[in-house]
């Protein structure tokens, strides 16, 4: 978090040669900065993901909050040969549910830097695993971690945001 110490700029905004309107594009400019960087730091929006194996780029997840929790759903698969595939692997209610449009990733709580008691499932392999994730480099990339157990014990993928 940014403080500042009011008592030295309380008397920036009465200089006599600032101008109204050079004092409203420092206070828009100070304010979209800031605005920015908290948008910035924030897992909400559209994600690309990669194939450990590959390195190719996979799938697109939409994350977004529901009920004061992170929640994410594939929104596109990028190998057209694979849009059409099912999760024959899943349990539950995801049983035979179509990986595009399935939510794959929910429960996510803010903590600290990073959100946390979340569930993920590999539709892959239809396993479902405890998550983590925590933004990184200023929002442009997303470290999701699943794992059983303990976080220490896992699978970390870097995701990168996509711009909309």
């Amino acid at each position: 978090m940014i403080t500042i110490n009011a008592g030295k700029f309380r008397g920036f905004w009465r200089l006599p040669h600032m101008f109204p309107r050079k004092r409203a594009l420092v206070a828009g400019l100070l304010s979209l900065c800031l605005s920015s960087f908290s948008l910035a730091a924030s897992p909400l929006g559209l994600w690309k993901t990669i194939d450990d194996s590959t390195g190719k780029a996979k799938s697109y997840v939409t994350i977004f909050e529901e009920n004061g929790k992170l929640s994410g759903k594939v929104t596109q698969i990028l190998d057209p040969a694979k849009q059409d595939s099912i999760c024959d692997q899943c349990q539950g209610d995801l049983k035979d549910q179509k990986v595009q449009g399935m939510t794959i990733l929910w429960g996510m709580k803010k903590q600290g830097s990073k959100y946390d008691d979340g569930k993920i499932v590999d539709p892959e392999s239809g396993k479902v695993y405890s998550a983590n994730m925590k933004v990184l480099e200023n929002g442009s990339k997303l470290e999701v971690r699943g794992y059983i157990g303990f976080a220490l014990i896992g699978r970390s993928q870097t995701w990168e945001r996509v711009e909309e």
